[in-house]
């Protein structure tokens, strides 16, 4: 007797829109947090001071996101997305998110913050006209609005990897045929 291997396969249904609209959002989030603190890098370089854990930390976190989503497009052309893949590496980019949303906190809001140095020098005292003074203000005024976008950033990251958790468990319970 001859014994034979049955391969069974089964097949998952995502729902396209959805998925389409996580992957754009996504990836609008880890190119915001990679650019934002990559940016960051490079203006600590320029005025020589020590470069912060979080500003490498965000890059790599950004890079890692960027990882996740090409081995996600990847799999989605092989028709291999399974739910169990995405639950595990949203996972475990939602506790890198979390420790992003934290660090962050931490330095726009606690102790001598950011925050309150960008509305003491930058918010309430606005400059105007062709001048160096308005130059300077303007580029402090981004460095304020990157601070705020990357903070945002990180918790829209961490809401979307929630929804990728709840939507591949879904779709593991086939409840999207």
């Amino acid at each position: 007797m001859v014994a034979s291997a049955v391969v069974v396969r089964q097949k998952y249904y995502w729902p396209d829109a959805q998925l389409n609209i996580w992957t754009i959002i996504m990836l609008a989030t880890a190119g915001t947090i990679l650019g934002v603190n990559a940016q960051f890098m490079v203006i600590q370089n320029q005025i020589r001071r020590p470069t912060p854990w979080l500003f490498p930390y965000g890059v790599a976190v950004g890079v890692l996101t960027v990882l996740f989503i090409i081995i996600e497009l990847i799999l989605i052309a092989q028709r291999r997305l399974l739910p169990g893949i995405m639950m595990l590496l949203s996972f475990i980019l939602i506790v890198l998110y979390i420790t992003g949303i934290i660090a962050t906190a931490i330095q726009l809001f606690g102790g001598p913050n950011i925050n309150n140095q960008c509305n003491r020098f930058v918010t309430n005292r606005r400059e105007y006209g062709p001048s160096e003074k308005t130059l300077a203000w303007l580029q402090q005024q981004n460095i304020c609005q990157c601070w705020q976008a990357m903070f945002a950033f990180w918790i829209i990251g961490s809401v979307f990897l929630v929804w990728m958790m709840v939507m591949a468990s879904q779709v593991n319970q086939n409840q999207y045929d």
